[in-house]
Order: structure tokens, then sequence, then C-alpha cells
């Protein structure tokens, strides 16, 4: 195609990706030189814990062209989630109610973001014809946050999420790797300043240096990503916070200018925007899985659901109604649950 074609291709990319239900759409390169050598020394200092998949695939993370051979541009794709009305921190300030991340509240997002990334790479289908793309969304070895800012979607905050200067950073991104060698936007650029709001947000001080988090240190990595017993150090950090933890996201200024999501899918569900932890705890594993269906809270299992309970339980303040749903489960079979409900009575006990 001809340099004006794929201008004016790109520009009914844009249009066409709003008609879909996204925010922003952008076009970068695939040159993530500088993004790969920071990710290979966050993982040489092992701060990516037992996330192990971050150091998989070699360097097809960072190497669009070796994940999807043929690829010479990427399309980045921001679509916002946060929810009209929330009110996060009257529920992190109330210790008999559970904290659930605000990306997880609604409907997965990984399969509405596809269903949405690949109808946007059909309708680019219908005007070109056949060519080579490939879809993602949070789900292969790809860079987005890298690639995001390369596209002039925001740039990589001191907490290491994508921020945007109209958006603040609640919003989900995906990506069409493509063989269309479309015209790159311009990279954002740094916005953040002397501004450290998030570094002294973080409740387990898991942000160690501005850019650089230390996964096994930070919540969300507890809550989600751990399999096993979460430290005992960092369990009364935790606070009421069962899923995830948005504290730097909350922290972060520039959130002043983001906007409430359009998107329906992403609204609460199960009343999980402000749950009681009593209530949760008594559910059983099928009533788990079945409240819990198309929402990406169904990945952690019902085991370390009821961990990360038992430990908000252990810092909420003690009642006879809190020690006796801790009780119901100290035999309930599973050896990780029973230790965290022992250390929750053990800080309950008189």
């Amino acid at each position: 195609m001809r340099e004006h074609d794929l201008t004016a291709l790109t520009a009914d990319i844009r249009r066409w990706a709003r008609a879909l239900g996204f925010q922003q759409a952008g076009i970068g390169d695939i040159d993530l030189t500088l993004a790969e050598q920071r990710l290979e020394r966050w993982i040489a200092m092992g701060y990516h814990g037992e996330m192990d998949y971050m150091a998989r695939h070699g360097r097809k993370r960072s190497r669009p062209q070796e994940l999807v051979p043929g690829t010479l541009s990427v399309i980045s794709l921001r679509m916002d989630y946060l929810c009209h009305g929330d009110q996060p921190q009257s529920v992190l300030g109330n210790p008999s109610l559970g904290y659930v991340s605000r990306y997880a509240l609604g409907r997965d997002y990984h399969r509405l973001m596809r269903k949405r990334l690949q109808k946007l790479a059909h309708r680019i289908e219908q005007a070109v014809g056949p060519f080579g793309y490939r879809v993602f969304t949070d789900s292969a070895p790809v860079m987005e946050k890298a690639l995001a800012q390369k596209a002039g979607l925001g740039w990589v905050g001191k907490h290491s999420n994508l921020l945007n200067r109209g958006a603040g950073n609640w919003f989900f991104l995906g990506e069409i790797y493509t063989d269309l060698p479309l015209p790159a936007d311009t990279a954002e650029t740094d916005h953040c300043g002397r501004c450290r709001d998030c570094i002294r947000a973080c409740p387990t001080s898991a942000i160690v240096a501005p850019y650089q988090v230390d996964a096994r240190r930070c919540i969300s990595y507890l809550t989600i990503e751990l399999h096993g017993s979460i430290p005992e150090d960092l369990r009364p950090l935790v606070g009421n916070r069962i899923y995830g933890c948005d504290d730097c996201l909350l922290a972060c200024p520039w959130n002043r200018f983001a906007q409430a999501g359009k998107e329906n899918g992403f609204l609460p569900r199960n009343g999980l925007q402000a749950p009681r932890l009593i209530e949760l705890f008594g559910w059983s594993e099928a009533e788990f899985m079945k409240r819990l269906e198309g929402s990406p809270i169904r990945r952690i299992g019902h085991s370390r659901w009821l961990r990360n309970i038992a430990v908000a339980l252990g810092n909420s303040p003690g009642s006879r109604q809190v020690t006796a749903a801790l009780s119901t489960r100290r035999g309930c079979g599973s050896k990780l649950v029973a230790e965290h409900v022992d250390w929750a009575l053990a800080r309950h006990a008189p």
C-alpha cells in the first residue's frame, strides 16, 4: 500500500476502534530495546517472584517479530473501566468489608477485549484484504505497556503502570500485531516529574525505587499470583485487600482526569464493590465457582480466595462473629487455608 493509503487506513482504524468501544488507538513500531534491558534487569533481581512465565519464551516478549513472524507494527488500544460513583477509599477504610481490585469487579476483560480486537482486525481485513495479524490482551508474552507508550497511549509511571494524561490509569490494554507497515505515532514522554505519591502509598513498600516494583512484596502478587502462603510479616499490611490492590493507582494525581468507563461488562457484579468479609468467607467452592463465573477472580481458585479472606479477617476488629466464621474453616481440608485461619484466630486470641 502507498504511504497515503496507510495514513488514511490509520485514521480509519482509530474511527473503527472508537465505534467498538475503545477510547483510544495508537500505532507503534516494534523496537523495544530499552524495555527489554529493563525487563532483564528486573528478572535478574528476582523481583518477578514465582511468576516464572515472565522469564519464559526467551526474548519473544520483547521482540514482537519473533513472537509473530512478519510483524511490522503494533496497534495498541485502550478501554476504560472505572465505575461511575465508585468509592474505593470507603471500602479500604472499613475493615469488615473486603477490597477487590477495581479491574476485577465485572466480567473478565480478557474475553471481552479479545472479541473486540478480533472484530477490529476483521474490519481492517474488509478494507485491505487478507493480512497477517494476531490479537492479544494480557494473554501472551507481550510487553503491552512498553508498546502502548510507543503508540502514544501513555507512559509507564513510577508504579510501573501505564498512565494517560486524559484518563489516569483506570484502563485495559489490547494489541494487534500486524504485518502492515502502518505509520507510527509519537511515543509518549514521562510526566511523573518529582511526584512520589504512589511510592508513599504502597502498603508493603513494594515500589523499591521509582519505576521498579518488587512483586514479592506487592499485594496484587500476594493475593493473585502467589500459590502458597503469604509471608507472615506482610499479612498485617495486606489489610482488607482480598484480590489485588489499587493503592498506588488511587494515589496518582493524574486520576483526577479519569473518566468512567462506558462498557457495561465491567460494571460490578455480586456486590463485589463493597462485600462483607464474613459473607464471602462462607461461600462454598460450588458457590464460588457459580457466582464468579466469567470473572477474572475465578482463576485463583477457592482455596486461595479463602486464604486471602482469612488474612483480611485476621486484620479486622475481633468479634464473636469473626471468630466463629474463622473457626468453621479450621477443618476444611486445605492446609493452605488452615494455616492462615490459625494465624487469624491467633490475632484475635484474648
